[in-house]
This record gives structure tokens, C-alpha cells and sequence, in this order.
């Protein structure tokens, strides 16, 4: 129903289980696959790789919950393009799939702060040298955006919290990406976690 009330999204086919996912992945002109994680057959971890491996053309975004976050971690390695959260907003769900559909990654914001809190541990304590070298060429104010993007704000609740419009922060997060050579705004706020930054307001 969410997806069917996107005027550009077409929902072409449906799976009940894991394997006739893969299947119709292989044959229907999917651009996009959503399979469940506790799919019965195959699961949503070994369907995405399937998919990846016999249809290539079809991005694979994983729907989780909280409690699956350590599925969700191995999710990249399995073929997935992305995930977000089952509880997702509506229009979360269909910018996910457009996202998807035109070749990039995606993760809602509110899924970046489940991975956060899942990659971090002790050794995290090791990597703050290296990761402090890294964002060393960023200004104070620049390093604020990328540690929020860690609590699982979006750039306009980002921004509300520093008091600046949501574009800026977008550009702090773009110069956060480029300077220390981070492919995703994920990898940022674990970098901003390791170096120890503490976002803006607590």
C-alpha cells in the first residue's frame, strides 16, 4: 500500500518465501527487492547474496528490526544496497527505494543509530588516534555534524540542533565525507564515535 501510493514506484511482483524471491528476482524485471530477514527458505540474508549473485541488476534493500542490528551489520557483505527500519515513516520507505533504485546506498537515519551503537566496543578506543588524524583538517563546527548523524538525525534534525538549516549541514557532512576519505555518512559517525566527539547538546 505505501509503495503502490508512489506515483513513479510499481510493484511488480510479490514472494512468499526466500526462494521464490530469488527466483522472481531472476525472472521479472525487478529494479528493486525488499525480502524479510525471518523469511522462511531462504532468508533475508542469504536471498540478497543469491540475488546479487544471478541478478545483478536488482538492488537489494533489507527491512530489520532493533533486534536483528547484527543481521544488519553482515547485510553489505551479503548484497545488500541498504536497510532501514520496519517502523520506518512511509515516505522513509519509498525515498529508501528510489535511492535504491537509482544506485546508491541507503540507510534511514534512524537505522545509523542502531549500526553506531552496534560497531562500538572497546576497541574502538584504539582506532581514536587514527581517527582523529583523519578529521584533523575539519573545523570544530564541521566536526559537530557527523557526530549527530551518529545520534540518528536526519540533516533538519541535525541542523535544528546546531541552529542552522538543514543544506548546511549537509555541506559540513559532504566536507566530512571527502576530507577523511569516508565512502558513507555511516563510516562518518563511527569516525566522529572513535575520535571521541560528543554531539552538540549531549
Amino acid at each position: 500500500m505505501v509503495l503502490t501510493s508512489a506515483d513513479d514506484i510499481d510493484v511488480v511482483a510479490e514472494a512468499r518465501d526466500g526462494r521464490e524471491a530469488v527466483e522472481t528476482a531472476r525472472s521479472t524485471a525487478v529494479d528493486v527487492a525488499l525480502p524479510d530477514i525471518q523469511m522462511p527458505g531462504r532468508d533475508g540474508l542469504t536471498a540478497p547474496a543469491e540475488i546479487g549473485r544471478t541478478a545483478r541488476r536488482v538492488r537489494v534493500l533489507i527491512p530489520t528490526t532493533v533486534g536483528e542490528r547484527e543481521n544488519v551489520l553482515r547485510a553489505p557483505g551479503h548484497g545488500g544496497a541498504g536497510f532501514l527500519l520496519k517502523d520506518s515513516a512511509p515516505q522513509e520507505l519509498i525515498h529508501a527505494v528510489r535511492a535504491a533504485a537509482a544506485g546508491h546506498a541507503c540507510l534511514s537515519p534512524a537505522a545509523t543509530r542502531h549500526v553506531v551503537d552496534a560497531l562500538a566496543s572497546p576497541a574502538a578506543a584504539a582506532r581514536g588516534e587514527e581517527a582523529r588524524r583523519r578529521l584533523s583538517a575539519l573545523t570544530e563546527r564541521e566536526l559537530e555534524a557527523p557526530a549527530l548523524l551518529g545520534e540518528g538525525l536526519s540533516h533538519a534534525g541535525a541542523g535544528a540542533r546546531l541552529h542552522m538549516s538543514g543544506a548546511t549541514v549537509k555541506t559540513y557532512v559532504s566536507r566530512t565525507l571527502t576530507e577523511p576519505d569516508c565512502d558513507n555518512r555511516v563510516q562518518a559517525a563511527l569516525l566522529a564515535r572513535d575520535a571521541g566527539l560528543e554531539p552538540a547538546g549531549g
